[in-house]
């Protein structure tokens, strides 16, 4: 029994100080700026989308999230989104867009798409959907 405590203990003090399973997402700050548009619930799906494709960039590290504005959610704007789905062989129909801005950090050794530890801001993300439905992440990038 006091082997098993040790090790435990072992690897508990091991993973904190090699950082493992630190979610590179989770201290993130978000900003919902104010939306006559969307609800936080709204929000909260269309970054859950964010922080799931963030999630695959291995070893980036999310600062912030931030909505831009309504302004965004524009005619232009959206005939711009569903462009993208025709090009992208998407059938859906979109009537709203959102655009959140992000702060995140490089990996330290980089990885050819990055700087190595470099710092990234505004970074953007385009989500669309029809009416109420669910949002579909389009595209990213500056």
């Amino acid at each position: 029994m006091k082997r098993i405590i040790t090790f435990l203990l072992f690897v508990t003090c091991f993973c904190s100080l090699a950082g493992c399973g630190k979610d590179t997402v989770s201290e993130m700050k978000i900003n919902y700026g104010n939306s006559a548009i969307y609800s936080k619930e709204d929000m909260n799906a269309a970054i859950k989308l964010i922080k799931d494709e963030f999630g695959t960039w291995g070893g980036c590290k999310l600062h912030s999230i931030t909505y831009s504005s309504d302004d965004d959610c524009n005619a232009e704007n959206i005939a711009w989104m569903n462009e993208m789905a025709r090009e992208n062989d998407l059938t859906d129909k979109f009537t709203q867009c959102i655009m959140f801005k992000s702060d995140f950090q490089s990996p330290k050794n980089g990885d050819g798409a990055w700087n190595a530890d470099g710092e990234y801001k505004d970074y953007q993300w385009w989500l669309a959907r029809a009416e109420g439905g669910k949002w579909k992440l389009l595209t990213w990038g500056y």
